[in-house]
């Protein structure tokens, strides 16, 4: 099916026809529905953060260096010269924060452990307070009856280890692997679902190859081959932590995009596929499959990516579920003068364009749906946690206090009414984490995005729920996307 065919935005029952520009996303017509998308019983909604955008106390407690402290304190690289030094201080906010997810009727909780935490300079005896501090949250976690769903990494790598040489040196598959069964030895009688990397791809391709992320490096050999790594690390940890405890569930949470044809030549489909190959299935078919995609135009080239002997014995690997983060479709042209890849990011003419939200990201939820029950009929028995989905939109607080976000509640609306529609055709799907719970350090962005359930002041560390976390609350009280929640 080519672009020009798809059907109409967000036409389904939930979800009302929008023209593609210029009116908002507005899925009122869920007032009109005979019967609004539901969820299967024992959904888990919960709400998405990563430590170094939340926590703060980047120096507290014999807690280590990071890439994204050293990064963050560089003149230049993130917006308003902002860093995490304080973030939204949930090191010492947790219990907070987590009387705010009960008051959005949360069941699942995604955050991530910061590395340095744990072992400040990536090797050797762990940190006692660092362990505590997350046996702590967990333990809060529990007693308000919320899954605790923890990342073992979300890119801070204790900055000794990139020092080393980072993700493209093998040596990070053992020093992973030792942090990863020190951790599940210290929480896996308490926690069941581990994710272990945030976004490979993102952190591999934006930190050592567009340089945008830290570590900062502008070296497309040192992606290709931290690619690789990250991927022999992914299976070593998997076995480690097994060995701790063959119940855990365990798993990553992999960046995604709709990959579509910029046209309906068949060079344009090819280009497509590659880049879906490339972009959504890198980090996973390693894994489930025990080979690498059909992404490079020639075949796969070990010598780039540095594959030695016995390698891809090693990759095969029965992850337990699929995390899928998801925030954009893209479309994707045949251009021959790419290396290895020959496809390029085409754009969207501004005719076949949805509404965008304040970070300038496309709207457009069919996407998701098609994601969803392409990534789900790919990997057939494996099931899907949506681990991050969300939007910016930098609506602040009136003069009552209250943040009036409508157009969040419209793109929720939207995204789970996609979520809906792939479980009902066949997308084993079991639960869904908003990005974010609150509004945080935004990565090179800094404070300038918002994609908070909870509006965040940065000076006082003031905490309000939005009207989008009050109508999701309500959706997930009922485990469906009622009329009366809009």
């Amino acid at each position: 099916m080519t672009v020009l065919d798809r059907r109409a935005f967000l036409q389904t029952a939930a979800i009302a026809a929008v023209s593609a520009a210029t009116a908002p996303f507005v899925p009122r017509a869920l007032a009109q529905a005979s019967k609004p998308p539901d969820f299967p019983k024992g959904f888990l909604w919960g709400s998405a953060t990563a430590s170094y955008q939340v926590e703060g106390a980047w120096r507290e407690d014999g807690k280590g260096e990071s890439i994204w402290d050293r990064f963050a304190h560089k003149p230049g690289t993130i917006k308003g010269a902002d860093t995490g030094d304080v973030a939204c201080d949930s090191y010492h906010r947790y219990a907070e924060d987590i009387a705010l997810m009960r008051a959005l009727n949360l069941t699942s909780y995604r955050f991530s452990i910061a590395w340095p935490r744990i072992q400040p300079t990536g090797s050797g005896a762990p940190n006692a307070k660092g362990l505590d501090y997350y046996k702590r949250l967990v333990d809060a976690l529990l007693e308000a009856r919320i899954r605790p769903f923890p990342t073992l990494y979300h890119w801070d790598l204790p900055q000794t280890l990139e020092d080393a040489g980072g993700w493209p040196n093998r040596d990070l598959i053992g020093r992973f692997t030792d942090y990863a069964e020190i951790v599940a030895r210290a929480l896996g009688d308490r926690v069941s679902n581990w994710t272990m990397f945030n976004e490979p791809k993102v952190f591999t391709e934006l930190g050592y190859s567009a340089g945008r992320h830290a570590p900062g490096r502008r070296d497309r050999a040192a992606f290709y081959r931290a690619s690789h790594v990250v991927n022999l690390t992914q299976a070593s940890a998997f076995r480690a932590m097994k060995a701790v405890n063959g119940r855990l569930k365990i798993g990553s949470a992999y960046s995604t995009t709709n990959a579509e044809p910029a046209t309906s030549s068949p060079e344009d489909r090819v280009a497509a596929d590659r880049a879906h190959a490339f972009s959504n299935l890198w980090f996973v078919d390693p894994l489930l499959k025990g080979r690498y995609p059909d992404a490079i135009v020639g075949g796969f080239q070990p010598e780039t990516f540095g594959v030695q002997p016995g390698d891809m014995e090693k990759l095969p690997t029965p992850l337990d579920f699929l995390g899928i983060n998801y925030y954009n479709r893209t479309v994707y042209a045949h251009d021959p003068s790419v290396p290895l890849l020959q496809f390029r990011n085409a754009g969207l003419p501004d005719d076949r364009r949805g509404p965008q939200t304040d970070m300038g990201w496309e709207v457009w939820p069919d996407s998701f749906h098609d994601l969803l029950v392409r990534m789900s009929r790919e990997h057939p028995g494996v099931p899907i946690e949506v681990t991050e989905n969300g939007c910016s939109y930098l609506d602040s607080p009136d003069a009552h206090g209250r943040v009036a976000d409508r157009r969040r509640i419209d793109y929720y609306a939207g995204y789970l009414g996609a979520v809906s529609r792939a479980i009902r055709d066949g997308a084993d799907i079991r639960g869904y984490h908003a990005w974010s719970l609150l509004d945080n350090f935004e990565w090179a962005e800094g404070y300038t995005q918002r994609f908070g359930l909870v509006y965040v002041d940065f000076r006082t560390q003031q905490r309000i729920i939005k009207d989008s976390g009050r109508w999701l609350a309500k959706v997930a009280a009922e485990n469906k996307l009622l009329a009366s929640a809009l």
